[in-house]
């Protein structure tokens, strides 16, 4: 009998995973998430290989990579007389012997992750004739997991009204305050869901000089200009703010290095046309380090510039990892945060 699951994602997937590792074993179950090359996992069950939440391998190392692509079954009780699953690379890295993998999908079809288990011996023939019970509890999980991401995304929206009292008063853009908010709740929903999202910091070049030569209100009306390009190209589930003296920040949500150097040429464009000068710096969060280290890289990447004002490369750079506090896992990278690297736009 199918466990009844609770309303949210994560206690839900929480409820399968112990559920399904109580009734079939295995070493180790996952939920996990799909987001450009990398393989994320957001809930485990089993210490059979050290794996925790926030672990990354690559994509196309994984046996669920060829389970999505048709090239293995769902169900492999003996793993190694699966030509597909004995050659993936994650095979060389942890014993597998026995796997199992159902695509976890939205409702419009997209692969958001996948519901999977492996374990380091063959396992019974039988389990085969459990996949319709798997195949069921990851129909559910989908389920509530695209209630929830609509959900979510209108408590987004919401939380972008909520502060907008907390305004700068000449740019009409959020202030500090409400970005560091705003930075928080969304650094919890990557976290929770595996998004990513990529941080831009804006510093106007000569502001001091245009106050101290024409005065304040050319630099006020700068400060405008500058504001306006920011608003010409975020959507309105992104953030924007100034954030003090003559830097603006901008998180751009569910993005990804290819829609952050779209992004970039927009913004310089439509900075240009206002005749605005600007150092820019940008990072991408990282599943192991966060949107606040994707800040901080972006803001030394922008003072790199504004000292040697050399032209930002639309090649994205991740965002530096933060030293180790544990032993790695067994299987791919430790994460204990979240962090910056290749995020989606739209």
């Amino acid at each position: 009998m199918p466990p009844v699951l609770p309303p949210d994602f994560e206690r839900a997937g929480h409820a399968v995973l112990e559920f399904l590792h109580r009734r079939f074993g295995f070493g180790l179950w996952m939920v996990t998430r799909v987001q450009g090359d990398d393989f994320i996992v957001l809930q485990s069950e089993g210490d059979g290989y050290g794996v925790s939440p926030g672990t990354v391998i690559r994509w196309a190392d994984s046996f669920c990579s060829e389970m999505v692509k048709g090239n293995g079954p769902r169900i492999a009780p003996n793993s190694d007389v699966v030509p597909a699953y004995a050659a993936a690379p994650v095979g060389r890295q942890v014993p597998i012997k026995a796997y199992i993998g159902v695509p976890l999908s939205h409702a419009d079809g997209r692969l958001f992750g996948t519901l999977c288990a492996i374990d380091p011996q063959r396992q019974p023939d039988a389990i085969v004739e459990q996949q319709d019970l798997i195949e069921l509890l990851a129909s559910m999980l989908s389920a509530i997991l695209d209630a929830e991401l609509k959900l979510s995304e209108a408590i987004r929206r919401s939380e972008h009204l909520e502060l907008e009292a907390l305004v700068d008063p000449l740019t009409s853009l959020l202030n500090r305050r409400a970005w560091d908010r705003l930075l928080a709740q969304e650094e919890e929903r990557c976290r929770r869901y595996g998004h990513t999202a990529t941080v831009f910091v804006i510093d106007l070049d000569h502001l001091k000089e245009i106050n101290d030569t024409a005065g304040h209100a050319a630099g006020d009306a700068l400060l405008v200009r500058a504001a306006s390009a920011l608003q010409e190209v975020v959507r309105d589930i992104d953030i924007v703010a100034r954030l003090g003296g003559d830097e603006f920040g901008l998180i751009a949500v569910e993005c990804d290095a290819a829609g952050a150097e779209l992004l970039l040429r927009r913004l310089r464009e439509a900075l240009d046309e206002r005749q605005v000068k600007a150092s820019v710096g940008l990072a991408v969060r990282e599943a192991a380090s966060g949107l606040t280290r994707a800040w901080e890289q972006a803001d030394r990447l922008m003072y790199a510039q504004k000292r040697t004002q050399w032209p930002l490369s639309l090649t994205v750079q991740p965002a530096a990892r933060p030293v180790e506090r544990s032993q790695p896992s067994a299987v791919g990278r430790r994460s204990d945060v979240g962090a910056t690297r290749r995020p989606r736009r739209g």
